[in-house]
């Protein structure tokens, strides 16, 4: 982090760069916005992993098919129109210009299918969120509190509609709403061993994984060490043996005739899903889940589970890409010198120390300029759209030249 050391007769004060920008939130959208591309549209990409994506209620409003656009589109394309920002999306190809607009042609990449046939959409788009289906910011509601993303369906959704106790944590976690556990049922079994709150211990009684067991096992024991006759008691033809084996049990291999050790398929691959499951650990399915941030790693990957992942639609949770974090540590690291720090740092050190000084001085009024700006925008209940940006910088640069002036 990049310091400077503001100087005055009573005191000295070290500004840093998070000082100066305010708080965390403005990092955390430059962050967001680094991972995409502000200059070029992304639709030659396809769809693209995770990408900032917004919405246009001028072109496409409530009532129109949805459509999303690249940050590209929405800086040179919809410059001015009342915009909606959707943070990411994954697997999102830009809608810019295509056949939900009419007549209007994106200005970057005017030539693309009439439709992404593969993009998902929901309410977002209009700009409602949550199962309440509200506007955010929603001057109606009295209960100031941020909206949560599920990182499965990627809507957002106010706390107090998670049916769940929502807890503040320092450490970084994921969200999966209720209506997307059940879509994924398996993910309870998870939930009851890795996520938050504590489960409780249901253990099924010993005599019973005894017999689980003994059903694995002894048909084969027999096979080897009896011999058929055909249905008298004792024998291998008991209804398990016939559902373990699926043929006849008077007929045997060679390798069973030679006393080898036939294995059962069962237990050739490892599941850990199975393993969890036989653990007896329960949670009462219901609400949201919120979990640790490594907890994907500890999601099993057998072949059967994998198809159980994209029945549900869900492939993308073994993905260690798909999270928000390693977009935006994708976007910063690609930004490497151009970061917001570096960029300034880079100017100032050029400059020299009374130079310096004046840059922090009128840094520090912008800022209380701006803030005031986007207070006054929060209070009235709009949404900070690049028209009203451009507008308070244009007010500022007029200020600037006056003072210069006189």
């Amino acid at each position: 982090m990049f310091l400077l050391s503001r100087m005055s007769a009573d005191e000295v004060h070290t500004v840093t760069m998070k000082d100066i920008l305010g708080d965390e939130e403005l990092h955390e959208a430059y962050a967001v916005l680094a991972g995409s591309d502000p200059d070029n549209c992304s639709y030659p990409q396809g769809y693209v992993k995770r990408q900032a994506i917004f919405a246009c209620n001028t072109c496409t409003p409530r009532g129109i098919e949805p459509a999303g656009l690249c940050l590209a589109c929405t800086n040179h394309c919809h410059d001015g129109h009342d915009i909606f920002e959707l943070y990411t999306k994954r697997n999102f190809r830009c809608d810019c210009g295509n056949g939900k607009f009419g007549e209007f042609k994106c200005q970057l990449n005017p030539d693309k299918d009439r439709q992404n046939i593969k993009n998902q959409y929901n309410h977002n788009f209009h700009g409602c969120y949550c199962t309440c289906d509200r506007p955010y910011p929603d001057t109606e509601d009295q209960v100031n509190e941020d909206m949560i993303q599920c990182i499965i369906c990627e809507d957002w959704y106010h706390p107090r509609h998670l049916a769940c106790v929502v807890e503040d944590s320092d450490e970084l976690q994921e969200m999966v709403c209720e209506t997307c556990m059940n879509k994924a049922p398996f993910l309870w079994t998870y939930a009851a061993h890795f996520a938050d709150p504590p489960m409780v211990n249901v253990s099924p009684c010993k005599e019973e994984v005894e017999v689980n067991v003994q059903e694995d096992e002894e048909p084969f024991k027999k096979r080897t060490d009896e011999p058929c006759n055909n249905g008298d008691e004792g024998s291998s033809t008991s209804p398990s043996y016939h559902k373990q084996v699926g043929r006849s049990a008077c007929k045997r291999t060679y390798l069973e005739m030679t006393g080898r050790p036939v294995k059962s398929p069962v237990k050739t691959v490892f599941c850990r899903l199975r393993e969890l499951k036989t653990q007896g650990v329960e949670r009462t399915r219901e609400g949201a889940v919120f979990w640790p941030y490594h907890w994907r790693a500890k999601l099993c990957t057998c072949i059967s589970c994998k198809r159980a992942y994209v029945e549900a639609g869900v492939q993308f949770l073994l993905d260690e890409s798909d999270t928000v974090l390693a977009y935006e540590n994708r976007g910063i690291i690609e930004e490497g010198s151009a970061s917001f720090d570096s960029l300034l740092m880079s100017g100032l050190s050029a400059l020299d120390r009374v130079q310096q000084l004046e840059i922090v001085y009128q840094f520090n009024e912008m800022q209380t300029e701006l803030m005031a700006f986007l207070r006054q925008i929060a209070d009235e209940g709009k949404v900070v759209t690049a028209e009203a940006i451009h507008q308070f910088f244009g007010e500022l640069m007029s200020k600037k030249r006056r003072q210069m002036n006189s």
